[in-house]
């Protein structure tokens, strides 16, 4: 009986999200490393336009290379924790490499960024008998979960609003601690924030900083190494977290910093203590992979630029998007029911993969159609692109019409 209970709760939870629009699906492709963008699903040729592997560094042939040499020297997996027997050479030069290449003096590496994110920030926040966490509305839920499962008090500011950062900070005690967390670039929104504007703001109030760079690092700054090196402030915040998974396209998160803080983290962090390592192939890959991002300044043009050609087309043809400064592109579509019918039409009649992006991973009523650039795309993709949208979305649209003075950024 108990457990017909249960049953019940869980399913009515579950159903009630899927009608109201809100079920996710799960599209099987298989990629191709001589095909690119072109992917296969369902044994149907298509076009992927919502990659997170930005520089398409998954399907470089000397990354390849490198992970296969060490998985036939060491095997598959490490063979457990960082302290008992996972710990490997490998591990250790990708460690130094990553704190190198953010031009820090100490890092952490973790079996994912979300890892990384919510384990470091528990940690940090339970050292202190009182903190006071300042956290940007739209932070990532693994930021968000971070700062929450900590229990510390948090105030929420407007997205990228310094005004109202500093007015919060202004009303707190000076004597509590305090950390403001943020990000350099908001995936679902593409912001590119001012790092060096919250440092000021930090000092001022004498704050620490928590910076998350995972969808800046590899695309901006000097030799990639994100957006705080950009605006000149890496030595500056206190710590920066990262993914191998995007910029680098392999596996993993990291977070870089000063030495007594990733001590500190190392020792207490029980999203580093209490996992199994990476493969030491996978850390391999991402060292190899880290020396060649390093030198990839023109496909960091090419995508700005591609980026900015597109943008161009969509503004020429109407068709609603976030204006920003990044690689990223939403299209604003509103309604995660339309979304996903736009979508499936892409896929269907045009070969066009874009997945929809709607609640919880935005707010409710603000879904989108989330497009990001690779080097492997053209103009000819481009355009391509444009056709099918053009065909699908209208400016007249009533959804979009009635919406479109909406502030795109929430």
């Amino acid at each position: 009986m108990k457990n017909n209970k249960y049953k019940y709760i869980l399913k009515s939870k579950t159903q009630k999200f899927f009608e109201e629009g809100y079920q996710r699906t799960f599209l099987p492709i298989n990629r191709s490393i001589n095909s690119f963008p072109v992917i296969n699903s369902n044994s149907k040729k298509i076009k992927i336009w919502c990659t997170n592997d930005y520089l398409n560094m998954s399907h470089n042939q000397e990354v390849i290379d490198e992970s296969t040499k060490i998985l036939k020297q060491v095997g598959t997996g490490s063979g457990g924790t960082r302290n008992i027997s996972g710990n490997s050479p490998y591990h250790e030069s990708l460690e130094k490499k990553i704190a190198s290449f953010h031009n820090t003096e100490k890092s952490i590496i973790f079996s994912s960024a979300y890892t990384a994110n919510q384990t470091s920030l528990w940690t940090l926040c339970k050292a202190f008998e009182k903190l006071c966490v300042f956290s940007d509305k739209l932070n990532h839920a693994s930021l968000i979960q971070g700062i929450k499962n900590s229990g510390v008090e948090c105030k929420i500011f407007d997205h990228n609003n310094l005004e109202h950062l500093e007015s919060l900070l202004k009303k707190t005690n000076e004597e509590i601690p305090k950390l403001i967390v943020f990000e350099s670039l908001y995936s679902m929104n593409g912001t590119i924030v001012e790092v060096n504007k919250y440092v000021e703001l930090a000092k001022k109030y004498n704050a620490m900083t928590y910076l998350d760079e995972v969808h800046a690092v590899g695309l901006y700054g000097n030799k990639g190494s994100g957006l705080a090196n950009y605006f000149g402030v890496s030595d500056q915040i206190d710590l920066i977290n990262g993914t191998f998974a995007k910029g680098f396209g392999q596996i993993g998160g990291y977070v870089v910093g000063k030495t007594y803080l990733i001590d500190y983290l190392k020792t207490f962090a029980p999203g580093f203590i209490f996992t199994t390592s990476m493969m030491p192939s996978t850390a391999g890959a991402i060292s190899k992979s880290i020396s060649i991002v390093e030198q990839e300044d023109e496909k960091r043009k090419y995508i700005q630029e591609m980026s900015n050609y597109l943008k161009n087309l969509l503004r020429i043809n109407k068709i609603p998007f976030i204006e920003n400064n990044s690689h990223i592109i939403p299209i604003m579509i509103f309604d995660a029911m339309l979304v996903k019918k736009y979508s499936q039409t892409l896929l269907n009649d045009f070969g066009l993969y874009i997945q929809p992006v709607f609640y919880p991973t935005v707010a409710k009523n603000r879904a989108r159609l989330r497009l990001t650039i690779t080097p492997k795309h053209n103009i000819d993709d481009i355009h391509e692109l444009i056709y099918a949208l053009k065909k699908i979305i209208s400016p007249k649209d009533s959804l979009i019409s009635t919406k479109k003075q909406f502030d795109y950024s929430i």
